[in-house]
């Protein structure tokens, strides 16, 4: 069974730094392109950052330059570095196998403010 759970969100302020988590189970994040999103209140999810099975990354113009996405194959974890956040930032972060995010955890908060 596919589960993945989203951890490490908190407050932080402006220009601050924060790593937020995805454990997988079910599946193999060896073989399994995975990608991160964020859901801001009355909008729909929106696509950020993925890696490929070999960790090709890719990124949306949003963040390209302070967000990194990266895996632990063994712990079959995937994260997300997020350097100089801004208050555009603050969001509920998701991880995912696919775009269509389904199935998806319960997120995680991140909230980006003084």
């Amino acid at each position: 069974q596919v589960q993945l759970v989203e951890s490490g969100g908190g407050l932080v302020q402006p220009g601050g730094s924060l790593r937020i988590s995805c454990t997988a189970s079910g599946f193999p994040l060896s073989t399994t392109w995975m990608y991160w999103g964020r859901q801001v209140p009355g909008q729909g999810l929106k696509w950020i950052s993925d890696i490929s099975p070999d960790g090709v990354r890719s990124y949306a113009p949003s963040v390209k330059g302070r967000f990194t996405i990266s895996k632990d194959n063994a712990n079959n974890i995937l994260y997300l570095q997020m350097n100089s956040l801004k208050s555009d930032d603050t969001a509920v972060y998701y991880c995912g196998k696919d775009l269509s995010f389904q199935p998806r955890g319960q997120g995680t908060h991140v909230t980006v403010s003084s």
